[in-house]
């Protein structure tokens, strides 16, 4: 029995199946980048409990050929201390994907769920950078389950199609 690296190298050799799936990064960039802070420079004085913080994730995927897409990873940020807002930070952050060898039912998952996963990280870096140069502790997202998103998108979509076909 071949293990896998066995087979990896056939694959690197020529030897393997022609058409594996690949999914690599060909680019990353910021395309959108916001930071308020309208109550500056009252808001960074220090409070006696943390403000509330209300975040908003989203994600579009567009394609700019057959093998190729734009996955754009939208941030919103908000933190308010009563009817105050400390500050609003908003990133689109985007990457290209060269996507190849999938069959199409996995497409969206791939677009919608691995793409937005290799992107985060480097968006959580720079909300974090734009909140401590903001003046304000750097906000740290939590991770954030993607599959869970995609999953949910889909049932409303679902439910907004069914509704449209009763009507």
């Amino acid at each position: 029995m071949a293990s896998n690296d066995d087979a990896a190298t056939g694959a690197a050799n020529g030897n393997g199946t022609q058409n594996q799936p690949s999914l690599n990064v060909l680019a990353q960039y910021v395309k959108d980048l916001s930071f308020e802070s309208p109550g500056a420079p009252n808001s960074l004085r220090g409070r006696d409990k943390a403000p509330g913080i209300a975040i908003n994730v989203n994600v579009n995927a567009n394609p700019l050929s057959d093998k190729q897409f734009d996955v754009n990873l939208t941030l919103n940020a908000k933190a308010s201390f009563d009817q105050e807002v400390l500050f609003n930070v908003e990133l689109v952050y985007g990457g290209v994907f060269a996507i190849s060898g999938f069959p199409q039912e996995h497409m969206l998952p791939i677009l919608f769920i691995e793409c937005p996963r290799l992107l985060f990280p480097f968006a959580r870096q720079i909300i974090s950078d734009a909140t401590r140069n903001g003046g304000f502790p750097p906000l740290m997202l939590d991770p954030i389950d993607f599959a869970q998103m995609f999953q949910q998108r889909i049932a409303e979509d679902q439910a907004a199609a069914s509704k449209v076909q009763v009507s």
